[in-house]
């Protein structure tokens, strides 16, 4: 099998709606995005599906060896890494966005709590900024402003999967909301780790809910209108998050504790056609 071929069967296995918006890209950029999704989800798998945390440590160690060879004239050993030595010097993508992912990873191995909301940031940053970047680079840009543009996008997006998640994240162990935002709101760390739900909580994720938005209307200000035609596909996916986001205060955002609150997929498509034709204002 060649090294692009695991990689869509790596994208079509992951049944993701995440490169559903792409699939109006030339061949070139969606082959790239769907290797880069490929490279994200076998990150992934290594720290949800690994048991023994120092198994998953070694394994992204040799990940991040492999990766190196991409940039050091080497033959990478896994198909994605061959991948990516194809399309890294054709789109400029940068050993170091690649390499944040891997750390974004290890932390998830190494803490399962951010004290304060400069902690998460930088985690953030990490696994879902860096994308964004790496995500602009395949589409394209001329002003060096469009990369900030998609590293605050990155944290908008990261920010409603967290919110989503909240209950999700509790029943493996882990609170991604900041202790400190915890504090404010006076909710115990096992108000979330048992799923129930006060007025307390509804605050703390009502605040979330408002820094999200927040941070797509900052995001969406740093992207020069030169660049906008360019990063459509990437403000299509936002604008479906932003959805997401919404539909979630709507049902009541102390809910998160129960279930996952999902966009269906008719939706979607509205939102993508209506975002396409009249852009992304949030």
């Amino acid at each position: 099998m060649q090294a692009l071929d695991y990689c869509r069967q790596k994208a079509v296995e992951s049944h993701s709606s995440f490169l559903s918006g792409f699939r109006f890209l030339p061949e070139k950029q969606r082959d790239a995005v769907t290797v880069l999704y490929a490279y994200c989800r076998e990150l992934d798998d290594i720290v949800d599906d690994c048991s023994d945390p120092h198994v998953a440590q070694t394994t992204l160690s040799w990940w991040r060896g492999d990766l190196a060879k991409v940039f050091n004239g080497e033959t990478p050993e896994h198909p994605v890494q061959q991948a990516l030595k194809t399309i890294a010097p054709q789109f400029g993508l940068p050993h170091g966005e690649l390499a944040e992912l891997i750390d974004g990873m290890q932390m998830d191995l190494q803490q399962a709590r951010y004290q304060r909301f400069d902690d998460l940031k930088l985690y953030c940053r990490r696994v879902a900024g860096a994308v964004g970047c790496l995500i602009a680079r395949i589409l394209g840009f001329s002003n060096p402003q469009t990369l900030d543009y998609a590293d605050k996008m990155g944290l908008a997006l990261q920010l409603t999967n967290i919110i989503r998640d909240v209950g999700e994240d509790a029943r493996n162990g882990r609170i991604y909301l900041p202790l400190e935002d915890l504090q404010q709101f006076d909710v115990p760390a096992a108000t979330i780790l048992r799923y129930t739900p006060t007025p307390e909580f509804a605050a703390l994720m009502a605040f979330q809910i408002q820094r999200a938005r927040e941070t797509y209307r900052e995001a969406v200000a740093l992207l020069p209108a030169a660049d906008k035609k360019a990063q459509k596909v990437g403000l299509v996916m936002a604008a479906i998050y932003y959805a997401l986001l919404n539909e979630i205060e709507r049902d009541g955002a102390q809910n998160v504790l129960r279930y996952k609150i999902a966009i269906p997929s008719p939706r979607k498509k509205r939102i993508a056609l209506k975002t396409w034709l009249f852009g992304f204002k949030p």
